[in-house]
């Protein structure tokens, strides 16, 4: 059973292999994905703003637009970053399918128990070097290179956030796939 809002064809919610340990903690998290959305959804029109703003003033006003760029990548860090969570707990992220087709269905559930794992691994040492990113260029006072000069403690704190939250996701999807494992071992033998 699952308590999800339907996107499209794909559904948000709880995988009902999630572990129960880790079942108020994937609630949590779908709850924080979706407001991650809102927040994205709000990002990606503020950048569309700020764009269409710095093309008015530059060739009809003729006036200089030094912040604009930056304003509009941190938005767009902040969308990318922040909504990762979400596109992986409705397993959106780029997969490849032609090996899926090839191979017997057990092997096929061990490639996507390995594939999980390698993405957890991944994501995981990338949300910690962005923290550590981020705690460099707090504590350093950081900035860009602009006359604007907003601390890089932004985009590299965005970063760090959108990557933890996209390890938790992993890591509760990974703990579902063995469950969801372990499950079909124990019924295969009885």
């Amino acid at each position: 059973m699952t308590h999800g809002s339907d996107f499209g064809s794909a559904v948000l919610g709880v995988d009902p292999d999630t572990p129960r340990l880790l079942l108020p903690i994937a609630v949590v998290l779908m709850r924080i994905n979706r407001l991650m959305v809102v927040a994205g959804m709000l990002a990606l029109l503020t950048a569309s703003a700020v764009l269409t703003y710095s093309v008015v003033s530059r060739y009809v006003m003729k006036s200089s637009t030094d912040w604009q760029d930056e304003a509009a990548v941190f938005c767009l860090v902040g969308a990318t970053f922040l909504c990762s969570s979400f596109v992986q707990a409705l397993r959106g992220h780029v997969g490849i399918e032609a090996v899926a087709g090839l191979l017997p269905g057990s092997l096929n559930r061990l490639r996507l128990l390995l594939v999980d794992l390698l993405g957890l691994l991944f994501c995981s040492f990338f949300a910690w070097k962005s923290w550590t990113l981020f705690h460099e260029a707090w504590v350093e006072h950081q900035t860009t290179s602009s006359s604007w000069a907003p601390s890089l403690s932004i985009p590299y704190g965005l970063m760090a956030t959108g990557m933890s939250l996209l390890s938790l996701q992993l890591l509760i999807q990974l703990s579902a796939r063995v469950n969801a494992l372990r499950g079909k071992a124990a019924g295969g033998r009885s």
